[in-house]
């Protein structure tokens, strides 16, 4: 303009972009993936198998509980700068922990020693070779790579390998799916009291809501706010909490949807091959991806394998980093991925015996499916008292300040708390049923 006055610059808003989406997604993401570990796609492979599509609703049901009980354990990692046990040990009793952190550290144990051999029978599936071998090298590279690597391109390849289970996605599209029955078993529930469907019920439940997930995301909150120099725990200061707690939950509702989205279409591709075929029982991962070749075509067996390695390599990290994170923070140890070795040995060390213990385990004479079963057992009791843990500290302001959880968040909460109870005392019954 000829006066001189120059008009303020409005800037043009930013076109959307994956990427930069991507990269606002982080321990949410990382966590909802995870819990599609190898043992859990047996889980659900076996739910489609033995029940088809009539069971498939459930992950609608679990979704909203889900995400409510992950959303409130980042927000105790984000606003106090501790994970659910260093929080724990700061404000209850210690005697209430160490029970809970044993059985973690066993459960966790024993889950990556089956998710190594299903990953191993899958890699062995696909080009031969020595299984053993193969649980070694996958095993031994976990640990080394979460020691060693640096923290901020470790998790980034995390978040890469989350990609992986879109070949459950991918499978689905090689299956000829009668999407009538299909949607109609997502949408409309189906109960049956029988003691298969109650078992399945009680697997799903204990395996989307796990607490190596809740104490795994905590910590990762607390392990993000802590490198970034200029962050402090929301507690301290809480300016830019708005958008910190928006992103929790965009995080948390977007890996929580993953998660489950996929396990829908694990159900739906083994519930129109195998269940339609009237194979119902599956009994791990890698005899679904064997038994959906011959019906649903090579790739989709090929597929169904792929997925199985690359979301073990993504399950075993957070498995025995939580029990890391839970037995360090309780112990008050110095914690963290991003540490050097030397600046965190105990928490390292726990870490690593978790991971070697896991490979052994291959090594005796263990029955997978049973051994996967007791992990589920052992999760599905410590679960309820780790979400009544959480539950409580969440409305304490001398843990929370004046953000402690309350209106339907905690509400959700409390109802995912009493769905896991249930799933325990389910757990209890049918070993009682079954021992008669």
């Amino acid at each position: 303009m000829s006066d001189g006055v120059s008009l303020p610059k409005v800037e043009k808003p930013k076109s959307f972009r994956l990427k930069n989406a991507f990269k606002l997604l982080g321990p949410g993401l990382i966590t909802g993936a995870s819990d599609d570990d190898p043992s859990g796609i047996g889980t659900y492979s076996q739910a489609g198998a033995q029940l088809g599509f009539g069971i498939s609703w459930t992950m609608l049901l679990t979704y909203p509980l889900m995400a409510a009980i992950q959303e409130i354990s980042a927000r105790i990692g984000r606003v106090t700068g501790h994970g659910i046990a260093g929080n724990v040990c700061r404000h209850l009793p210690t005697s209430l922990l160490w029970p809970l952190l044993a059985m973690l550290f066993v459960a966790n144990t024993v889950n990556i020693g089956a998710d190594l051999g299903a990953m191993a029978d899958a890699l062995a599936h696909l080009i031969r070779g020595p299984r053993i071998l193969y649980i070694v090298a996958f095993g031994v590279g976990s640990i080394v790579a979460q020691i060693f690597f640096d923290y901020r391109r470790y998790v980034l390849v995390l978040k890469w390998l989350t990609l992986s289970l879109f070949a459950y996605i991918i499978t689905l599209g090689f299956t000829h799916v009668p999407w009538g029955e299909a949607l109609e078993g997502l949408v409309v529930p189906q109960v049956r009291w029988s003691s298969d469907f109650l078992t399945t019920l009680v697997a799903i439940l204990g395996t989307t809501i796990s607490p190596y997930l809740f104490i795994w995301q905590s910590s990762q909150e607390a392990e993000e706010q802590r490198i970034d120099k200029s962050k402090k725990p929301l507690k301290q200061d809480g300016r830019g909490a708005p958008a910190e707690l928006r992103r929790i939950r965009a995080d948390t509702l977007v890996g929580m949807g993953f998660s489950n989205g996929i396990a829908i279409a694990i159900i739906i591709t083994t519930a129109a091959t195998l269940h339609a075929h009237g194979i119902t029982d599956v009994q791990s991962s890698t005899q679904a991806a064997e038994a959906l070749k011959p019906l649903a075509g090579d790739a989709a067996g090929l597929l169904f394998a792929l997925g199985i390695i690359g979301t073990g390599l993504l399950a075993i990290p957070v498995l025995a980093g939580s029990a890391a994170y839970a037995i360090g923070e309780g112990r008050k140890w110095p914690v963290g991925l991003d540490r050097k070795p030397k600046e965190a040995a105990a928490f390292y060390l726990v870490l690593a015996v978790s991971g070697l213990l896991g490979i052994g385990l291959n090594f005796m004479p263990m029955d997978p499916i049973k051994a996967l079963y007791w992990s589920a057992v052992v999760n599905g009791v410590l679960a309820a008292p780790v979400m009544i843990l959480l539950m409580l500290m969440v409305r304490q302001p001398e843990i929370m300040g004046r953000f402690v959880v309350k209106g339907p968040l905690y509400w959700l909460g409390w109802a995912s708390t009493a769905a896991m109870g249930l799933c325990t005392l389910g757990m209890l019954a049918s070993l009682v049923t079954g021992n008669q």
